[in-house]
């Protein structure tokens, strides 16, 4: 592959898949998407925003399908969503604000990518928006206190076409070691040996050369397995907090994260909690 262009994240699209309908997480999903499930009271594709825009990014493409207005909504009404204002409720009902709110420095490109459409399809799908060598990719419902600055620097001083951050995280169950019929060392919340995937990535554009147009397409099948296989995809190596929001038990325990003052993920200053 050609040589890297470094860019600065500020100039690096970072696409987040925000598509799916959170089936695991239907006490949420059945009411907002699952990008839009609150963390506080942000969504947590917010969070996720937060954690790439203290890393200096702020182009973001979000890839939607289920409930996909709800999200326009929610970016098409942030400073009404953040600022005190007041609003007549004749003539043009425009509101005038009495303070800024909340201000990010973001631009945020919205796409319709279809209702059941898989994820590696959905990224092929937003292409023509990627204007760059370089992007960052991500899911809209992970969230980590990795250093994606750090990873970037990493991606750009390897000759490859993808990056992943890979995580060892904790199991949910204890696990024992077995002797015949006797449990001989019992962990109750021991750490994988190897690394899974974190959800965080960057890739060059040659990527898009493993997609193609079939709506069926999952990002995490052929597209990865084959980049793998030509040795085409480091490995950032991050052992700190991550989670992947799937179930209620993960939104439970992200809340009270959250709640405690102690959220690992949450790298920015308090000014906009």
């Amino acid at each position: 592959m050609s040589s890297k262009t470094r860019l600065e994240p500020a100039d690096i699209p970072v696409v987040i898949l925000a598509g799916g309908m959170g089936t695991r997480l239907r006490e949420e999903t059945e009411r907002v998407p699952k990008p839009l499930v609150q963390i506080g009271e942000k969504p947590i594709v917010w969070h996720i925003m937060k954690l790439y825009g203290h890393y200096g990014f702020r182009r973001f493409i979000l890839c939607l399908g289920y409930k996909g207005w709800l999200i326009k909504e929610f970016f098409l009404r942030y400073r009404e969503q953040t600022s005190d204002f007041t609003v007549g409720l004749n003539g043009d009902r425009a509101p005038a604000f009495h303070n800024g709110g909340e201000s990010e420095n973001w631009e945020v490109t919205l796409a319709e990518t279809g209702l059941l459409t898989a994820t590696g399809a959905r990224l092929w799908r937003v292409r023509d928006y990627i204007d760059t060598d370089t992007f960052m990719f991500t899911y809209g419902d992970g969230l980590a206190g990795v250093d994606l600055k750090a990873e970037l620097d990493f991606h750009f001083g390897h000759d490859r076409i993808g990056t992943v951050t890979g995580v060892r995280p904790t199991s949910r169950y204890g696990e024992m070691r077995v002797s015949g019929d006797a449990v001989v060392d019992f962990n109750e919340k021991p750490l994988s040996d190897g690394f899974v995937s974190g959800g965080f990535f960057a890739f060059q554009r040659e990527f898009f050369d493993y997609l193609n147009d079939d709506p069926g397409l999952f990002f995490e099948h052929a597209p990865l397995q084959t980049l793998a296989k030509d040795s085409q995809l480091g490995v950032f190596p991050f052992d700190g907090y991550w989670m992947g929001m799937d179930t209620f038990r993960d939104f439970t325990e992200l809340n009270e994260l959250w709640a405690s003052g102690d959220a690992p993920w949450k790298v920015w200053s308090d000014e906009a909690r």
